[in-house]
């Protein structure tokens, strides 16, 4: 700058002073200017006043010298004090060419510059408010300055316009979030520190209310509760808080829709205190905005689901997105299952009150009853505080495919298996009509969840599949889609065998779809049993380790009668004979032993009933796959002649070890107490001869074994072995009086024995043969 030109009204002394290299020298130029600024102020001279501020900015603050420009700086800063409170009619002519010098790269200037714009904003105090946004910007540069001076003197600018901001009322928080929104994903730890800074001081202001911005900053805020600095972390962690305990006081108010996205995605962070702060978020969410959440229920359920198998370094974790799921799923109401495409979706208020969101329950516990689960999700949501409604539809599609995902995944942990079957269950219960939509899909992959190496999830998903078997909404001759019945679930539907006059026939042409034989809970039913046979003889190892706990568990939570019924029934048509006897003998094995079955005993030990006699001739006919099983069956039933006369055809069975070891486990049955009255009835030998003579075949049977000598001294102590021998004018037996008024044609039913039996001898010849060839082509 050429020293000669004329600045006037500044003097050339005033001039070389503010070039000059020395900082004193340049504050005794700077007092100059004050008091000529005050004459002017005094005189009123406005032109001068922006005549004096225009050299100052563009012939030194603005210049290419470094002393000039230090010198403009601090003449701009004497202006501004000179001012006083008239500084703010100037203000834009003051920082702009200051805030300039925060760019540059010497570091005292920034220094200078710094120190300028304290004093330029320390007078003007609230004046400085409509150019926030500019300062904002250029402190937020200067947070992260790498000159320690420049940082102390940015801090010391920083705090005097928080003061400004906080004992103002007049900030304009509108024109603030978009700069806010930007500058909250800065990388810089300084920055970050900063910028969390201010929304803290913001957030402590009565007359701020930041709240309603929440959703342009909250995936910034927790992008920075990711830092690798703990300080700032806290920070972070501390406005969140803020934040959240707002919401709680003002639930009324808050954009939670908007949001909920934003913490679905940071609920999978993998930074452990972004995931646990997002979810104790979501868990605040669900509790506080009710159905608001419905429409985000498929992402939070891909947030929440993988939370539920974590282990013990994540326990807060996992705990927290229990609460989650188990909110979540009580949102979940009967009404749901009304709504569809072609119905206006369920209005609700927009958000809750305070009131409500603190009577609802934190969560279900591990213990509550399903029944009280229904108690707490029959109650409507009412928010009676705000006249604002949205509509919410429960988006079932995107939960099952979730659902499904989660099921099929393999990796995924046991409790999230677990979780995911409560889920279906849940969502079969309240919206059964909409679920049977995707029943077809389900099915498969929960057969295949029998195979699961968890007895609690076997469990869980044999609830699942019978509730599926069981609701009133899958009796559709499609077998899915809605039912017309009730939309509000009724109690457990328990179907017995009906009557029948006439009599099961394995030549049925009837698909096994919908067999005419078998009484159907609803059209999944037999389809479930179906598919459960052909599982279990795809997978023998299943049958073999877990067979008798499914089909336990299934009689208890359906029928007893009815699953045997069926699986008799389907077993009659089975083309693979080896697993049809497999399968009838553990069938067998279960009927005779199993606690769960012994209503369904004493139905059949009685036959008193045309049901019971119906269901014994259908066993009967499935039971002849496996002789041995057939005897033990009669022995069951007191069919005790018929058993004679079933040994009496073993004799031209073929005779295998396997046989043979079904004789011994029988004997060892008969001495259990399921047959404690079969032994008792020795004790009448004029009325059970048959009862005798049947045991006796078995003995004859039996090669010398402790079978053969356990059975043996149990028919020495038949008292009077003389009285076995019958003749005409014996009292007729229990067994001849059933068989007279059973109206079972015992003759035909031995006829069906033979016919299987001479099927399985076939079948095994076959085999034989088959092993034949392959050992000759081997030799070959």
């Amino acid at each position: 700058m050429n020293a000669e030109r004329d600045l006037s009204p500044l003097t050339p002394g005033v001039v070389r002073a503010l070039t000059d290299k020395l900082y004193e020298k340049r504050k005794v130029a700077a007092l100059e200017i004050e008091k000529l600024v005050r004459e002017f102020v005094a005189q009123n001279n406005t032109s001068q006043i922006k005549h004096v501020i225009q050299i100052l900015s563009q012939e030194f603050a603005l210049s290419q010298h470094p002393h000039s420009r230090k010198g403009g700086l601090i003449g701009l800063a004497a202006c501004s004090i000179a001012l006083g409170k008239d500084s703010g009619l100037y203000l834009k002519e003051l920082i702009e060419p200051v805030l300039t010098c925060f760019n540059d790269a010497d570091s005292r200037l920034r220094y200078y510059a710094c120190e300028a714009l304290y004093n330029i904003v320390k007078v003007a105090r609230g004046s400085v408010l409509p150019h926030f946004n500019v300062l904002f910007d250029g402190l937020s540069k200067l947070a992260a300055d790498p000159d320690p001076n420049v940082k102390s003197g940015s801090e010391l600018l920083d705090r005097l316009l928080k003061d400004i901001v906080t004992e103002s009322n007049q900030f304009d928080l509108v024109g603030f979030i978009p700069l806010l929104r930007e500058r909250i994903y800065s990388n810089n730890q300084y920055a970050r520190q900063f910028i969390i800074s201010w929304i803290l001081v913001l957030e402590s202001v009565p007359d701020i209310n930041l709240l309603d911005y929440l959703p342009e900053i909250l995936d910034g805020l927790f992008q920075i509760l990711g830092d690798n600095s703990k300080e700032i972390r806290k920070m972070c962690e501390v406005a969140l808080g803020e934040f959240l305990k707002e919401i709680k006081k003002n639930p009324s108010s808050v954009k939670f829709a908007e949001m909920a996205n934003i913490l679905v995605i940071h609920c999978q962070a993998a930074d452990d205190l972004i995931q646990l702060t997002a979810m104790c978020w979501m868990r605040e969410f669900i509790q506080l905005a009710g159905r608001v959440m419905l429409p985000y229920s498929s992402g939070i359920l891909t947030a929440v689901l993988p939370c539920l198998s974590y282990d013990d370094r994540k326990k807060n974790i996992k705990e927290v997105a229990n609460v989650c799921n188990q909110s979540l799923m009580k949102l979940v109401i009967p009404e749901d299952d009304e709504m569809d495409e072609t119905k206006p979706s369920m209005t609700i208020p927009a958000e809750p009150t305070s009131e409500e969101s603190l009577s609802r329950p934190e969560a279900v516990t591990a213990g509550e009853s399903q029944n009280e689960l229904d108690v707490t999700l029959n109650q409507p949501f009412f928010f009676p505080h705000s006249c604002e409604r949205i509509q919410v539809t429960l988006n079932l599609d995107g939960i099952v495919q979730v659902l499904d995902y989660h099921l099929s995944d393999t990796s995924i942990g046991m409790m999230t298996r677990i979780a995911v079957l409560k889920w279906l269950y849940h969502l079969y219960i309240k919206t059964p009509r909409k679920m049977f939509r995707h029943t077809d899909s389900l099915f498969p992959i929960l057969l295949r969840t029998l195979s699961d190496e968890s007895d609690e999830v076997i469990l869980k998903d044999l609830e699942l599949l019978a509730e599926i078997a069981s609701s009133p909404a899958g009796q559709t001759e499609e077998g899915h889609g809605p039912s017309d019945g009730s939309d509000v679930r009724p109690g457990p539907v328990e179907l017995h065998v009906p009557a029948r006059p006439g009599q099961l026939s394995s030549s049925s042409t009837k698909g096994l779809e919908c067999s005419p034989s078998t009484p159907t809970m609803n059209s999944y039913f037999y389809k479930f049993m179906i598919n459960l046979l052909k599982r279990f003889s795809s997978e023998r190892k299943l049958l073999e380790t877990r067979g008798a706990f499914i089909i336990r568990q299934l009689c208890l939570l359906l029928n007893a009668e009815n699953i045997f019924h069926s699986m008799a029934d389907i077993l009659l048509r089975e083309e693979d004979l080896k697993f049809a006897s497999t399968m009838v003998h553990t069938l067998n094995t279960i009927l005779l032993t199993s606690s769960e079955l012994f209503q369904l005993r004493n139905q059949l030990k009685d036959l008193k009933t045309p049901e019971s006699r119906n269901l014994f001739c259908c066993l009967y006919r499935s039971w002849c796959h496996n002789p041995v099983t057939t005897v033990s069956l009669c022995f069951l039933t007191q069919n005790y002649k018929h058993a004679y006369d079933l040994i009496q055809k073993f004799g031209d069975l073929e005779v295998t070890v396997d046989f043979l070891t079904e004789v011994d486990k029988l004997v060892q049955l008969i001495e259990c107490p399921i047959f404690t009255y079969l032994r008792l009835q020795l004790l009448d030998v004029k009325n059970n001869p048959y009862l005798i003579k049947a045991l006796y075949g078995l003995l004859m049977l039996l090669p010398q074994s402790s079978a053969f000598q356990l059975l043996s001294h149990r028919l020495q102590c038949v008292p009077n072995p003389e009285l076995m021998q019958t003749t005409d004018n014996t009292k007729p037996s229990t067994s001849s009086k059933r068989t007279a008024t059973s109206n079972i044609d015992y003759t035909e039913l031995l006829q069906h024995f033979e016919k299987v039996q001479n099927k399985h001898l076939e079948a095994r010849h076959q085999r034989a043969g088959r092993a034949e060839q392959l050992d000759r082509r081997v030799v070959l």
